[in-house]
């Protein structure tokens, strides 16, 4: 490792965004290419996002545990197409907000009232699998 890298502080975050240590991620965002794009159904909403299918695949389920129906992930542009007037200009958009997950982002691209329900959503989704997990845990160390 060169020496100015190991002098350097690491950062989670860089100009406000999140470092982005997945290749595939990287690769995705930077595409212009609607195949990119994948769509996020959760309950009313429908949301697109860019990240690579690995980060997305557990962003759909972390966020998953925070509906009744299920939380779905499309490759293609649904059939309603996105309902949110705001959130069909976001791609016009010159900010687009990411979420970090594990190594990785999560894009959506959705007006400001749905990207901070989707964080929120994302936020709780990883509070209940904590408890979950926790609770697993406890159960397998004790007597059943």
């Amino acid at each position: 490792m060169p020496a100015a890298d190991r002098q350097r502080p690491r950062s989670d975050f860089t100009d406000g965004q999140p470092t982005i240590r997945c290749d595939e991620c990287r690769s995705a965002l930077r595409s212009d290419r609607q195949q990119a794009v994948s769509f996020l159904l959760l309950d009313n909403l429908t949301i697109p996002v860019l990240s690579c299918d690995d980060h997305l695949e557990r962003f759909t389920s972390i966020c998953g545990l925070t509906t009744e129906a299920s939380a779905d992930l499309l490759d293609h542009r649904p059939a309603g197409g996105i309902i949110c007037p705001s959130c069909r200009l976001a791609p016009y958009s010159s900010t687009r907000p990411a979420i970090p997950i594990q190594d990785g982002v999560i894009v959506p691209i959705a007006c400001p009232e749905h990207h901070s329900e989707i964080v929120q959503r994302f936020q709780t989704g990883l509070q209940t699998h904590r408890q979950l997990s926790a609770s697993l845990s406890t159960t397998a160390n004790g007597s059943l």
